[in-house]
């Protein structure tokens, strides 16, 4: 949930964030009845007051009068609750200064290209192409099986992918996170808490007979490991990487990126999720931190890339900061999105009553960030077309070699 303390001080700032973000929620009423609620509540704890000096008293009348007063009071609160939260979940999270303002994706900032694109002397495979010619994948039997934007990783294609996963989890494992299995289905909570509800259902699938749902991302599970939980600033920062699968409906997709496997509904993705103090500068430090493990990992991997700074329109609801990593893929002579880094601030902290001890001795909530360390297929695109030689083989960056075994695909 916002901070209303926070929003009430800061609230023309306020108001123009969720304006460049192209919330049109009306924040007056949102507060109004958020002062409604103290009000009824004070008004609840007077008579109750009330209620026990009349019972020590010995006015038992007067005290069961006021009972059956107070008891119509609460049924007024709880539906009162009822509508201030459904109302909260709609509040967008603060953005930070240095987010530039704009309507959509079509503004977001370019703030660095790295590498050259390659310049083939010959004409270029998609690697679709590339990879049914050395039978890495099986779209048609995938599609069989599991409907629209589904397919096998076969033989070279199954074992690059692992070998950009391991490396990948290898990496961060060595950088000091702690590797994290996560379950794939989670409870509604989890995706309320990390801010993929309410909103986001239409694009999850639901296993309505457990009214679970499976996970878009691994931070999902991650950033909700320590929800509920009271934990101390001298345990603080936690830093997570999770391996799992992902599971998308693409609800919002029809008709686009509908060949290869730029778009699909399940993908491997190993996540780095960071949690920290109540500490903006921190927070603006480790978002700087994580996004430079990603960028490594592509320069690593010898992918010409770009870094975007999301504008304030193409920020989801509780992001504050935002940077997309885009790698070069060939085939569609353009960069396309491999890696997404965010911080969030409390936004998702407080929806999920993840706080900690402060070591004054107070109660906060804690800070969360996270970054997409590697996401297969999508990776694999960029790899495989960008390595193509003139014969249709596939050269294998360097650093996966050894999870390879070799040093060429074909």
């Amino acid at each position: 949930m916002i901070d209303l303390k926070k929003v009430r001080e800061q609230l023309d700032m306020y108001k123009q964030d969720c304006m460049k973000k192209g919330s049109r929620i009306d924040v007056d009423a949102i507060l109004s009845l958020d002062e409604e609620r103290k009000t009824l509540q004070q008004q609840i704890d007077a008579l109750k007051n009330q209620q026990k000096q009349l019972a020590a008293q010995q006015d038992y009348e007067g005290a069961k009068a006021l009972k059956t007063e107070i008891q119509s009071l609460d049924e007024h609160y709880s539906e009162l609750l009822i509508r201030l939260n459904a109302d909260l979940l709609t509040m967008p999270g603060f953005i930070s200064p240095k987010v530039p303002t704009g309507k959509d994706e079509s503004e977001n900032v370019i703030i660095k290209t790295v590498g050259e694109t390659p310049a083939f002397d010959f004409e270029v495979q998609d690697h679709i192409t590339l990879m049914k010619k050395h039978d890495m994948v099986d779209i048609e039997r995938g599609v069989k099986l599991a409907g629209a934007r589904s397919y096998f990783l076969k033989n070279d294609g199954m074992l690059l992918e692992q070998a950009v996963l391991q490396y990948a989890l290898s990496k961060m494992v060595k950088k000091g996170f702690s590797p994290m299995q996560v379950p794939n289905m989670v409870n509604p909570e989890a995706l309320v808490g990390t801010g993929y509800f309410p909103g986001g259902e239409e694009d999850a699938y639901w296993l309505e007979r457990d009214n679970q749902w499976l996970i878009a991302t691994a931070e999902i599970p991650l950033t909700s490991y320590h929800s509920g939980e009271l934990l101390t600033e001298a345990e603080l920062p936690k830093k997570y990487v999770g391996l799992s699968p992902c599971y998308r409906r693409e609800a919002g997709s029809y008709g686009k990126d509908t060949s290869g496997l730029y778009r699909v509904h399940q993908f491997m993705k190993v996540e780095q999720v960071v949690i920290i103090p109540e500490d903006v500068k921190m927070s603006d430090q480790y978002h700087a931190q994580i996004l430079a493990n990603s960028e490594e990992l592509v320069a690593d991997l010898g992918l010409p890339y770009r870094i975007l700074q999301l504008c304030s329109g193409d920020l989801a609801l509780g992001k504050y900061d935002s940077h997309d990593i885009e790698c070069w893929m060939p085939s569609r002579n353009s960069y396309g999105e491999t890696h997404s880094a965010t911080s969030f601030l409390d936004f998702q902290s407080r929806r999920l009553n993840l706080r900690y001890r402060a070591e004054d001795g107070s109660i906060k909530y804690a800070y969360t960030l996270n970054n997409t360390v590697a996401a297969t297929p999508r990776l694999l695109i960029a790899i495989i077309e960008n390595n193509q030689t003139a014969d249709g083989k596939i050269r294998i960056p360097e650093v996966l070699q050894p999870y390879m075994g070799k040093e060429v695909i074909g």
